[in-house]
């Protein structure tokens, strides 16, 4: 699993295109929420290794989340084909990210 969040984020039309499960996670590297979330979402993407996972770094004057109406970070949009299906913010336990994950599988 990726540690770092990317600061070179794809078009919002690379993300409507994509196919198949993917999960993109908004946040930076200096929030304490994003650091403390980490394990959980460590261990939800382990029982799910076909599930593409984009960790994106968001903030000001940042389109990608701004497309995504983000607001609190991390912010976890489960995408299927493209298509939003379900969103988690600040998990709080496995089983919120386990049943975000089973609507994209």
């Amino acid at each position: 699993m990726e540690t770092t969040y990317a600061t070179n984020e794809p078009t919002r039309a690379e993300v409507d295109a994509l196919t198949g499960p993917a999960v993109i996670e908004f946040g930076t590297n200096w929030c304490g929420w994003c650091r403390g979330a980490q394990p959980l979402i460590a261990g939800a993407l382990q029982a799910q290794p076909g599930v593409r996972h984009l960790k994106v770094e968001d903030g000001a004057g940042r389109p990608l989340g701004r497309s995504f109406r983000v607001k609190l970070w991390p912010t976890l949009v489960f995408l299927k084909d493209g298509q939003e299906v379900a969103r988690v913010t600040r998990p709080a336990n496995q089983a919120e990210l386990a049943d975000a994950l089973a609507k994209i599988a």
